[in-house]
């Protein structure tokens, strides 16, 4: 008598629903404007790091391991509670994926910086920033505002909008969760100055390590989607091959490479980061972008962050959580 054939997984539909719906609620709405649960987290990170500092890993890792585990437990919770009850499934996955997506937010931010550029109003580009990259901007000019801005879109549309679709895919609510949670503790401690660089070791290691088959999506993701906005899929393919492994980061340089071939651009160079200067390689062989490329690559991040939701709704389809029919 032969084996029973194992039965096929059952479709996580609740699941794919709830990450279309935050998708297309990120995308139509950007990021909550008040009462943003990513900043209540980093308000509590804040307050715990001023009891457990220490200038040691052991220390940093274990307050980034309590705080990613809080938020990942949270997601446990959250997929328990639910089990059994799609609309609740759905309704809660959708507005988890709407409160940790931020392509929209992104995209924003980066056509903000585009017009003040346009306009030339280097103050105000410069205050700008902060809000889109961690370097220092005193005395950058409008070409390096510009670089600075096409290279956070390109770095950020993996970090801010397909990794949490990609962990919303593999581990749903808690992976939402855990990767946001992740993400956010290396956006505060994982730099390294001089207060951190012992103490936000762990929590940049994490980052890197949740961010490696993300970073790589985004690459491929990049090269499909080059075509719908003019842009070239074999040169974001060559330009990644090439170039991606010379970023000093395991994956923003796969990134940041693919986007500057797809768009014909020349990407890296000098970064200063208050005290600390690096000197990257050149990522792309076109030219130095212009304002008028931040649109394009704007364009190219929602094109990649969108397709990166469908895909991520297509697999909770295929394989659904053991134990989750709802």
């Amino acid at each position: 008598m032969p084996p029973p054939r194992p039965r096929p997984p059952t479709p996580d539909v609740p699941t794919a629903v709830g990450l279309v719906l935050g998708a297309a609620a990120d995308l139509l709405l950007a990021d909550p404007r008040r009462w943003h649960p990513v900043a209540g987290f980093g308000g509590t990170a804040t307050a715990l790091e001023q009891w457990v500092w220490r200038d040691s890993r052991p220390a940093g890792a274990g307050y980034a391991a309590a705080l990613t585990g809080a938020a990942t437990l949270l997601g446990v919770g959250l997929d328990r509670a639910t089990r059994g009850r799609p609309v609740a499934r759905a309704l809660t996955t959708a507005v988890v994926t709407w409160t940790v997506l931020g392509g929209t937010s992104l995209g924003r931010a980066a056509t903000a910086m585009a017009t003040t550029l346009d306009a030339g109003d280097l103050p105000a580009a410069r205050a700008l920033l902060p809000t889109l990259a961690g370097r220092d901007p005193a005395g950058l000019d409008g070409a390096d505002l510009t670089r600075a801005t096409v290279e956070s879109v390109a770095e950020n549309t993996s970090d801010a909008a397909v990794a949490p679709l990609v962990w919303g895919a593999i581990a749903g609510l808690p992976g939402l969760l855990g990767y946001r949670a992740v993400n956010t503790l290396d956006a505060m401690v994982g730099h390294r100055s001089p207060r951190y660089l012992h103490f936000g070791w762990a929590a940049a290691r994490a980052d890197d390590v949740a961010n490696w088959l993300p970073a790589r999506a985004t690459a491929a993701l990049t090269v499909l989607a080059a075509p719908l906005v003019g842009g070239s899929a074999r040169g974001a393919r060559a330009a990644w091959r090439r170039d991606g492994a010379a970023h000093p980061s395991p994956n923003a340089g796969r990134c940041e490479a693919a986007l500057a071939g797809a768009l014909g651009l020349r990407l890296g160079g000098r970064n200063v980061y208050g005290s600390r200067v690096e000197d990257r390689s050149v990522l792309g062989s076109g030219r130095a972008p212009a304002p008028g490329d931040v649109g394009r690559a704007v364009r190219l991040s929602r094109a990649v962050w969108i397709a990166a939701a469908a895909l991520a709704a297509s697999g909770r389809l295929r394989r659904g959580p053991r134990g989750c029919r709802g």
